[in-house]
């Protein structure tokens, strides 16, 4: 059985070696799938633990660790995400990116600190153990691919037989050390919508001698706006973001072609098939209307982050025995943005939880989200967020004797 003073107790002793470990990572943030530092540096710090150990070449820097237990049993998987954003860090921190324009403004560097931390609490509980846990180290989450490798790759059988669980904690702004998470759609699905509208150029003088796409993509801009708040149900939301823009070059030149790019959220698979059929006709048509040609192409990157029901249950049952009460949180809603975690939690049940993380004396509500160049991440939640991985690990795997 899970002994959670025990194990809060022990989460508590290494809190100094998980920061550490997170602030080296946060000084030295690598980007994509090759993050040869970042895997020396986990590599380095799962040294001494009875692991076995699958590290991933230069270019694809992944790290899949099997911590086998005493007793057979099934498989569980704890998850992590490495990777840096393109993000130029603005936070003032003394351990700050030292790699311009690149930062952990995600909180990336937390989750691989504190899955080493785990693997530490479940290494030193390995006679409690009946069966496997599988550590998984992602690299390119913010690529977009780097769960799918990992899983094509085997990481969900990597301890022999096939997981039965999966599991991974994010922090973002909150209230340091609470838990949330929800049943259902978690995160939504991520989707990428390109547009490109061909005229004819011209002086800027003379439109009428021109068939200018400007202002056709202008109409789109908006009939995307109307399009998702008529087309779809407000219980089942589309979020259409348009984000780049781009026409002439030359301030008195009608361009031959106007394009845009959209991001696109959805938590249906049904809105997503849908969206990928009609946003093309919407804009072949506006395009149309105005004497243009309209192209769009629609890409899904990621799905509906979906936690299984008896997860997420499960999940919050475990963080509430390990924390108490007035940690844990049940979700009333899905949050809009997306997560690659998803596509390990198509594959098996599992649940993904958040994990508030704003330092003392900054308003929760007011703090800059992940992603700005000015988020700031509490690390003194390691221990806990360590201690939560290795809990909910234990509670498929922990000895019941």
């Amino acid at each position: 059985m899970i002994d959670p003073a025990r194990l809060r107790s022990d989460a508590a002793a290494s809190l100094p070696q998980l920061i550490d470990l997170r602030r080296s990572l946060h000084r030295t943030p690598e980007p994509g799938f090759s993050l040869v530092r970042t895997r020396d540096a986990v590599l380095g710090a799962l040294q001494g633990l009875d692991l076995e150990i699958v590290a991933g070449p230069d270019d694809f820097s992944s790290i899949t660790a099997v911590l086998r237990g005493a007793r057979p049993g099934p498989s569980v998987l704890l998850r992590a995400d490495m990777d840096a954003l393109r993000v130029g860090e603005e936070t003032g921190l003394p351990y700050s990116s030292e790699v311009e324009g690149v930062s952990h403004a995600c909180g990336h560097d937390l989750h691989t600190a504190a899955l080493v931390g785990a693997a530490r609490l479940l290494s030193a509980r390995r006679t409690e153990i009946s069966g496997s846990v599988v550590l998984m180290f992602e690299p390119g989450e913010e690529a977009g691919g780097g769960a799918r490798r990992m899983i094509a790759e085997g990481v969900l059988a990597a301890a022999g037989e096939r997981v039965v669980a999966a599991y991974g904690i994010h922090v973002l702004p909150g209230t340091a050390g609470v838990f949330s998470t929800r049943a259902g759609a978690l995160m939504a699905g991520a989707n990428g919508l390109a547009v490109r509208v061909i005229g004819r150029g011209g002086h800027g003088s003379r439109p009428h001698q021109a068939v200018d796409p400007v202002p056709a993509l202008a109409e789109i801009v908006l009939a995307l706006q109307t399009f998702a708040t008529r087309r779809f149900s407000p219980f089942d939301p589309v979020v259409i973001t348009v984000t780049k823009l781009h026409a002439s070059d030359i301030v008195n030149a009608i361009p031959d072609e106007a394009t845009l790019e959209a991001t696109v959220r959805t938590l249906s698979a049904h809105t997503t098939t849908v969206l990928a059929q009609e946003l093309p006709a919407l804009v072949e048509g506006i395009a149309a209307a105005h004497g243009c040609r309209g192209e769009a192409v629609f890409r899904a990157v990621y799905p509906v982050t979906t936690n299984d029901a008896d997860a997420a249950h499960h999940a919050l049952s475990v963080l509430e025995q390990t924390f108490g009460s007035d940690r844990v949180e049940e979700l009333a809603h899905p949050a809009m943005a997306s997560e690659d975690f998803s596509y390990v939690l198509d594959e098996v049940p599992g649940a993904f939880v958040f994990l508030g993380a704003t330092p003392a004396g900054t308003d929760p509500e007011e703090a800059e989200m992940n992603h700005s160049p000015r988020a700031v991440f509490d690390d003194g939640i390691l221990g806990d967020q360590a201690a939560a991985l290795a809990a909910l690990a234990l509670s498929h795997v922990g000895s019941t004797r």
